[in-house]
């Protein structure tokens, strides 16, 4: 029994992640389908350069709210129940880590778009955000910080998620948060900069375009994609 609510947790996780608020949100704004335009992701970022600010706004808000959900219902569908493996207990806190990178995975390789979807990077924070709020807001001012002085989203977001993964390691040895969220966040992090490898490319050539600056076409040499 035990073992199907793990997997009843992972499914529901990818299945939430999978709803493509991006795409969604733009054609009923902006008539367009944002996966021509730009970087051709659906996250905010993307949004914000097609469909304007309300839009992106919007985005950002229901990709963090399909992490944090992953994360909730992860939670009722465990409860108190847990499996024990080789000397190691798997309950609440591992489901919640699943369900949360699910949720990420979805995001990136949604199922209802064949598998082309955004960065992940507002789907990882929401997951953290119901596990370790004070990491998550950490993380989030970091991003901000980052992206607003730099004006590089891509970096912003980069460097907002291997915050969360330095926050919490302290956090993880001096204060016993469960290891297992250190492992999401470390994954997460590995995860994002992955899928970041493009905009790092074109930071280092110094070609990657900055927030405020309009999508051009898929084709464009410089069309990046940050919080999604």
């Amino acid at each position: 029994m035990i073992i199907a609510q793990f997997v009843a947790t992972v499914i529901l996780g990818y299945l939430l992640g999978s709803i493509p608020f991006g795409l969604l949100v733009a054609r009923r704004t902006a008539r367009v389908d944002i996966r021509e335009h730009g970087s051709q992701k659906t996250g905010a970022t993307n949004v914000l350069r097609t469909a304007g600010k309300k839009a992106a706004v919007l985005v950002l808000a229901l990709d963090v709210l399909k992490g944090v959900l992953a994360v909730i219902f992860a939670q009722l569908i465990i409860g108190d129940s847990y499996l024990v493996i080789g000397g190691f207990t798997l309950g609440k806190p591992v489901a919640q880590s699943l369900a949360a990178m699910a949720a990420m995975a979805g995001h990136i390789w949604p199922v209802f778009l064949k598998f082309r979807g955004g960065r992940g990077v507002a789907t990882f924070i929401g997951g953290l955000l119901a596990m370790c709020p004070l990491v998550a807001a950490c993380g989030t001012v970091v991003f901000i910080l980052g992206a607003g002085l730099t004006r590089y989203v891509s970096l912003g977001s980069i460097a907002g998620a291997v915050a969360t993964y330095a926050i919490l390691v302290p956090l993880t040895i001096l204060n016993g948060s469960p290891v297992v969220y250190l492992g999401y966040a470390l994954l997460g992090t590995v995860i994002i900069a992955v899928m970041h490898r493009d905009n790092i490319a074109r930071l280092i050539a110094g070609k990657e375009r900055r927030l405020g600056e309009k999508a051009g076409s898929p084709d464009s040499p410089a069309s990046p994609e940050g919080v999604g």
